[in-house]
């Protein structure tokens, strides 16, 4: 008696987990925000402590460098900075501090708005339209909200 409760109640749970199917179909739409944000970053370098020797080359790379450094700024505006501190203390005085930042993010969408030297520096302007950060995560990720289920 014992054994064909056990079997009968085995197979009412399999006959009843077959009823939870996903018998539905289920439509997607996708929800934009309701305003886009636009960024902008500045960067800077010194054309004069660039080791090069030619004059257009230390032109070139304080450009390199003012843009990965506006690249930079956008990341912490994006992704925010982690700051780690430590100090060390004995005889109630601080023996040692230290202090360190960093920044971790891809960002892509952005445009260089100007780039031009001024003074002994080289100053990049990017933007970063978050319409356009909006479009491109369409396109790789297609986030989406249920827009209707149909239950057969």
């Amino acid at each position: 008696m014992k054994k064909l409760l056990l079997t009968t109640m085995a197979l009412a749970s399999l006959c009843l987990s077959g009823c939870v199917a996903n018998d539905k179909y289920v439509q997607w739409e996708t929800e934009a925000p309701e305003q886009f944000p636009k960024l902008t970053a500045i960067g800077y370098a010194p054309l004069a402590t660039q080791p090069a020797k030619d004059q257009s080359h230390k032109v070139l790379m304080a450009m390199q460098a003012s843009k990965i450094a506006a690249y930079r700024e956008l990341a912490e505006q994006v992704y925010g900075q982690q700051i780690d501190a430590h100090s060390q203390m004995s005889d109630w005085l601080i023996n040692n501090e230290t202090v360190s930042a960093n920044v971790s993010g891809m960002i892509k969408g952005a445009k260089v708005v100007k780039s031009y030297p001024a003074g002994d520096m080289y100053v990049t302007e990017l933007e970063l339209d978050y319409a356009q950060v909006w479009n491109l995560y369409q396109q790789n990720n297609r986030p989406r909200k249920i827009k209707d289920v149909t239950y057969f």
